[in-house]
């Protein structure tokens, strides 16, 4: 490109460094991301950044995506695009912004990965031996009792909890959103058993539920690392994190109520067109049962 491109885009990051006061991580990625549009300007004897056109950061964006990047890189390219323009637009360097409305490509949405109710049942049937121990299996039997995200896991309080009636609540969903959640008879127990030990050794002024050996809010991370720890001991091979526990339980309320409002209400998902990922799961379990079952579904051997 023309010197003067390239000084205009050096003055570009100086100013990221200097004014916004971006991080070196994000001045490194912007130089890279538009590095390569560059290096497309000069396959297409493009010498100045407003002689672009919309159909070339079009063209340029294809052209990445077919390299195979994700959509999620492809986005930051754009973002770092548009910011450029908007730069130059602000010195008198470029009438329009030509990535103002280019759209990522879309990237395939991936499933959730599942547990079958025999893995559950060989995670939470596993026994417990310690203090923590009680508490950690009261924490997923929860888990997959009332899909809970772990943010809310960890958010909840004493108060949340009515045990006789078999509910909860989550005061704080995902958008400032509450709701009243069932509590399955398997999660109560242990629950309840968890909270007789917890009255003997947590100060009565701690609100959260679920606290740690030295009596704080036990947060999202080391609940993530109990259930690694979990699976280890108990000598379960697969890596399982505490989403997992969420997705299940979805999954597995969908094949057998087929109810998708209701599992959206339980998941607190405000657009249905989340929870309908879940009747990819439940479909791909029929079509398994369809070829195993079905007498003309396997192919004849060659």
């Amino acid at each position: 490109m023309h010197p003067d491109a390239e000084l205009m885009l050096a003055d570009f990051l100086k100013q990221l460094t200097v004014e916004v006061r971006a991080s070196e991580h994000t001045v490194k990625s912007y130089r890279r991301d538009i590095q390569h549009l560059s290096r497309y300007c000069k396959d297409k004897a493009i010498s100045q950044w407003a002689d672009l056109k919309l159909t070339d950061i079009r063209a340029h964006i294809a052209g990445r995506h077919r390299k195979g990047l994700s959509s999620k890189s492809l986005q930051r390219e754009l973002s770092a695009i548009r910011s450029f323009y908007n730069y130059l637009l602000k010195q008198g360097q470029a009438s329009v912004n030509p990535a103002q409305h280019i759209q990522a490509p879309k990237q395939a949405r991936k499933l959730p990965k599942t547990l079958d109710v025999d893995q559950l049942s060989g995670l939470l049937d596993a026994g417990t031996s310690s203090l923590l121990e009680i508490r950690d299996l009261a924490m997923f039997e929860l888990f997959y009792s009332s899909g809970l995200r772990l943010s809310e896991l960890s958010a909840l309080d004493l108060t949340d909890l009515d045990l006789p009636d078999s509910t909860l609540t989550v005061r704080l969903g995902k958008g400032g959103k509450s709701r009243i959640l069932p509590v399955g008879g398997k999660a109560v127990t242990a629950i309840e058993n968890w909270l007789q030990q917890r009255a003997v050794k947590i100060p009565a002024a701690e609100p959260a539920l679920f606290v740690s050996a030295h009596g704080i809010r036990l947060g999202q991370r080391n609940i993530e690392l109990r259930l690694k720890r979990w699976c280890i001991k108990k000598g379960i091979a697969e890596h399982i994190h505490p989403h997992m526990l969420r997705h299940s339980f979805a999954s597995h309320l969908l094949e057998s109520s087929q109810d998708l409002r209701a599992v959206q209400e339980l998941l607190g998902h405000s657009n249905i067109s989340t929870t309908q990922i879940y009747t990819h799961l439940d479909f791909q379990h029929l079509a398994e049962i369809y070829d195993k079952a079905h007498p003309r579904a396997k192919k004849k051997p060659l």
